[in-house]
């Protein structure tokens, strides 16, 4: 899986985002990449196993495993 952050202007100063979720504003574009970087190498920090349950738009619950080790690819595009 890929996971990309892309950071750009936002909301009078700079953030960055992932799909169309924005973090919080930043005063500086630094200050929004340096924390685009830290969260995309959060992203490789295994965790443990576990089970997972969710709801569906439709309303129904799904129960699955979520293996700790599984870890997204991720990168950083700078939209400035």
């Amino acid at each position: 899986m890929q996971i990309t952050y892309h950071v750009g202007q936002h909301d009078g100063g700079y953030g960055y985002r992932l799909g169309d979720v924005w973090s919080e504003t930043f005063p500086t574009h630094g200050a929004a990449l340096a924390a685009a970087k830290a969260a995309a190498s959060r992203q490789h920090v295994e965790g443990r196993d576990a089970e997972i349950q969710y709801q569906t738009a439709d309303g129904s619950w799904h129960t699955e495993h979520a293996n700790g080790g599984d870890r997204p690819d991720t990168e950083v595009i700078d939209d400035r």
